[in-house]
């Protein structure tokens, strides 16, 4: 009995779900989607919010290197604005075009007999259209988004993402009430105070990537252990903060491994390459799928 239970363990995949990040992670950065985001966001902060050109860069590095998001460092700092407008904003003079179908990814994605779930801080509209681009939207089970972690009393749903499932939260939204007036994280650290106070920051009322806190409550939303879990990103600041929760990390975007990543992939094409064993399962999982699929020998990729 002892020797058939640990003979069914070793025959189970080490593996049950694949967590994939989606911008910079599933499509090359070369692609100019991100470098238009950061203009967007900066182009808001000055429309929008009133910030004075000649601090906007200042402010914005500032503010993502910590809060993990330019918004959600906005709201911390004592700014008051509509989630929706800004993703809007900064997400819909986007130029899509630029990503395209990518078939070789769509093929490595529906051979990969494993559940596969997109983690991303982005909000749905914006995640629905990138997947539509890149050909991709009936590759995962489900998609984390910022909606998912920031759950609001809107629930709108774009054509886009008719066929696309969004997990959902049952978590209680609660109003934070907006600071009287802007915190100057600028003059913060330009002049940094001894003592503990000196590495106070005001809170953000966003849940997101990299807080161990937001990767936490997506794994609990979608039902995953993160034991058994791969977690790609091309964010070293989010692969730290997940093998801190426990998740089998990948670092997407270099072949250097840094401290917190179990694996580095130049690209996402490299999967296969550098885990093969994620094709290997046979009879090891209950998942099946059609085709036999030729199993590459290992490289580092």
């Amino acid at each position: 009995m002892e020797f058939e239970d640990r003979y069914r363990q070793a025959q189970r995949p080490k593996y049950d779900c694949l967590l994939f990040d989606l911008d910079d992670t599933l499509y090359p950065l070369s692609s100019g989607i991100s470098k238009e985001c950061g203009k967007n966001i900066k182009d808001y902060m000055v429309e929008k919010l009133g910030i004075e050109k000649d601090k906007i860069v200042e402010l914005s590095n500032l503010l993502y290197k910590n809060y993990g998001t330019t918004m959600a460092g906005l709201r911390a700092i004592g700014y008051d604005f509509d989630y929706d407008e800004y993703h809007s904003y900064v997400h819909g003079r986007l130029p899509y075009d630029n990503l395209k179908p990518d078939p070789q990814l769509r093929s490595l994605l529906l051979t990969l007999p494993l559940r596969k779930i997109i983690f991303t801080n982005a909000d749905k509209v914006h995640a629905a259209k990138a997947l539509i681009k890149l050909g991709l939207e009936d590759c995962f089970q489900g998609i984390i988004c910022f909606e998912t972690l920031n759950p609001t009393h809107k629930n709108t749903v774009s054509d886009d993402e008719d066929d696309i499932e969004f997990l959902g939260s049952d978590v209680a939204t609660t109003d934070v009430p907006s600071s009287p007036e802007i915190f100057d994280i600028i003059g913060h650290f330009a002049e940094p105070k001894p003592g503990p106070s000196a590495t106070l920051l005001p809170k953000t009322p966003i849940v997101c990537k990299p807080q161990e806190s937001a990767i936490e409550l997506a794994l609990k939303i979608a039902k995953i252990n993160p034991q058994r879990t791969l977690f790609f990103d091309d964010s070293v600041r989010n692969i730290q903060a997940g093998k801190c929760v426990g998740l089998h990390t990948v670092l997407v975007g270099t072949s250097q491994r840094p401290k917190g990543a179990d694996y580095a992939l130049e690209s996402i094409h490299n999967i296969k390459q550098a885990l093969p064993e994620l094709w290997e399962t046979d009879m090891k999982s209950e998942v099946h799928y059609s085709g036999q699929v030729t199993v590459e020998t290992p490289v580092t990729a």
